[in-house]
């Protein structure tokens, strides 16, 4: 496929009557200390503040924060999981900063790409009007970092603020406000670098977490329509997996930004939040979901976490099992008819 979208457009050029608008990086943390490091020190590169709403993190991520000048720590209380409420708890604190503000929105395993600095296609989106929203290619590296999944529609990550409320959902929200009505700019040149895939066992177990979440939270969901959310990476069309141009990535080397490192206990916390549920809701609330490739009883012991002996085993009944080993095959091959019919058939039994 082409490159990334990384290349650089001719833009308008913005008059240098108009003041630059404060940019605000509105970043949620729990738990990130892995890349949160990283992170701030690549954001303090084109953000003015950093907002971090630190959701009782345990791992030093709040320390972290602290030692970086452009960082605003806010508490995030809630007890819950809820995208729309940590992303309302930050654009409000970012509306005590005075003056014209642009908001980018950002989790800790993402960043802007190097160039933004030099972008003047970014500057320029940076200087709409107030309500508009920015878009940017999301470009998720795969392992080995030279190839991409990017996604046909660029996402929007940036909003010249105007004041307007955010709703947002429980989970995968809308980052920043972005009604269909509102105007907006599709900027090219510059990319949001995703780091999630580098690390295969890290996203996995991050994945398998989404959809425990995804049973206790909508429990009306079909497990199958669960499975499929979940395994979007097994079946991602060809035409979106694009090569990533290495200056792309040497382009932080060449300013100090340390490469990502892949942690050999990347799973481990998103492993203790399963088990959090798993005590929570008891194990045969998940035995239609895709998590039974893991000993949970070995892991538990393994994290310390004290279960009672056998409690962790495996539900699945025999057509549990079957419906599983059916979704995995049938991901790839979603565009078949007979696989389309069949998927359809499992309603019947319940998935």
């Amino acid at each position: 496929g082409s490159d990334c979208g990384l290349a650089a457009n001719p833009c308008r050029r913005r008059s240098m009557s108009t003041p630059a608008p404060t940019v605000v990086c509105l970043t949620p943390v729990r738990d990130e200390a892995w890349i949160l490091e990283r992170f701030l020190v690549c954001a303090s590169l084109w953000a003015d503040h950093i907002l971090i709403a630190d959701q009782g993190s345990e791992d030093g991520s709040r320390e972290i924060a602290r030692r970086h000048a452009k960082v605003t720590l806010i508490e995030n209380a809630n007890s819950h999981y809820d995208e729309g409420a940590r992303q309302r708890l930050l654009i409000d604190a970012s509306r005590a900063i005075p003056g014209r503000r642009v908001l980018v929105a950002l989790d800790a395993d993402e960043s802007l790409s190097a160039n933004v600095r030099d972008s003047l296609e970014w500057r320029t989106a940076l200087s709409a009007p107030p309500g508009t929203v920015i878009r940017v290619p999301w470009i998720n590296l795969l392992p080995g970092a030279d190839k991409a999944w990017v996604p046909p529609e660029p996402i929007a990550f940036g909003f010249v603020d105007d004041g307007r409320a955010h709703s947002g959902e429980p989970i995968h929200s809308a980052r920043v406000p972005a009604p269909r009505d509102a105007p907006s700019v599709d900027v090219s040149e510059v990319g949001v670098l995703h780091y999630q895939y580098l690390d295969k066992r890290r996203m996995r177990a991050k994945q398998r977490w989404y959809q425990c979440f995804e049973r206790v939270e909508f429990p009306e969901k079909r497990p199958s329509e669960i499975y499929r959310q979940y395994h979007h990476m097994d079946a991602w069309p060809a035409d979106q997996i694009h090569p990533v141009p290495p200056e792309s990535l040497t382009a932080f080397s060449d300013l100090g930004v340390a490469d990502v490192e892949i942690e050999p206990a990347g799973q481990d916390v998103w492993h203790r939040r399963i088990l959090e549920l798993m005590r929570q809701y008891g194990t045969d609330t998940f035995r239609r979901v895709d998590i039974w490739d893991v000993d949970w009883g070995v892991e538990a012991a393994r994290l310390g976490v004290d279960f009672a002996e056998g409690s962790l085993s495996d539900p699945r009944t025999p057509v549990d099992r079957a419906a599983l080993r059916y979704l995995g095959f049938a991901q790839p091959r979603r565009a078949s008819m007979v696989v389309r019919a069949v998927s359809r058939s499992l309603t019947v039994v319940g998935w």
